[in-house]
């Protein structure tokens, strides 16, 4: 599962670090530079929480198993953002590389001096996290999928160019849509002249007014 390890690597020993954003560390104190392969294994449900994770660079999705064997992903995280918050000391979701990314792991328990400098990230992901139940409970296809380019478009520095870390399969799983339909829309959108789409994890938004109308 794990790929290598380290302690602060210079940038020209990273694979893939020039072609991804670096992220800053959040100062949480002592940690290691833990490089996965895409779809390997970070965390599991039910494990012991032992350490908080930032992604330095590459995207991570947290999922949960449901009862009939489906997979219900909950949330994306890209450089820059941390993750593996947990209130009684052990995982409720699996988290797994998207792509090929380095995760920085902050032992626990963070030490107290760092609570001001966390506190900002952890609401962040609460809010994120509130803001994705309005989008599967309440919007439409359409409405869900504008909503995640905007999201990922915010997230990427507010560039136009939206890189796409995670597959069609995911993009539906977190917005609870099938393959079929999240495809469908994304070619109807480029029909109408709001996106690009130069690959298949490439999205161009050309008309973000648009995009926006579609979620009011």
């Amino acid at each position: 599962m794990l790929a290598q390890q380290a302690h602060d690597l210079p940038l020209a020993r990273r694979p893939l670090a020039e072609a991804r954003p670096q992220a800053k560390p959040v100062g949480l104190g002592p940690h290691q530079v833990l490089f996965h392969d895409a779809r390997s294994e970070i965390y599991a449900q039910g494990e012991t929480a032992t350490a908080l994770y930032q992604v330095e660079f590459g995207a991570v999705r947290v999922y949960r198993l449901l009862a009939d064997g489906r997979r219900q992903i909950t949330a994306f995280h890209v450089a820059g953002e941390v993750f593996g918050f947990e209130a009684e000391g052990q995982h409720r979701f699996f988290a797994e590389a998207v792509s090929n990314c380095a995760i920085r792991a902050y032992r626990l328990p963070i030490e107290p001096r760092a609570a001001a400098e966390i506190l900002p990230v952890a609401l962040e992901s609460l809010v994120r996290a509130q803001q994705h139940l309005v989008v599967i409970g309440r919007q439409s296809a359409d409405e869900r999928v504008a909503t995640f380019l905007l999201d990922m478009m915010a997230r990427q520095g507010g560039r136009a160019q939206v890189e796409l870390a995670m597959s069609r399969t995911d993009i539906g799983d977190y917005l609870g849509l099938t393959i079929e339909t999240v495809s469908r829309i994304l070619s109807r959108f480029k029909q109408r002249g709001i996106i690009r789409l130069p690959n298949a994890r490439t999205v161009e938004i050309l008309r973000e007014p648009a995009l926006r109308a579609l979620c009011d």
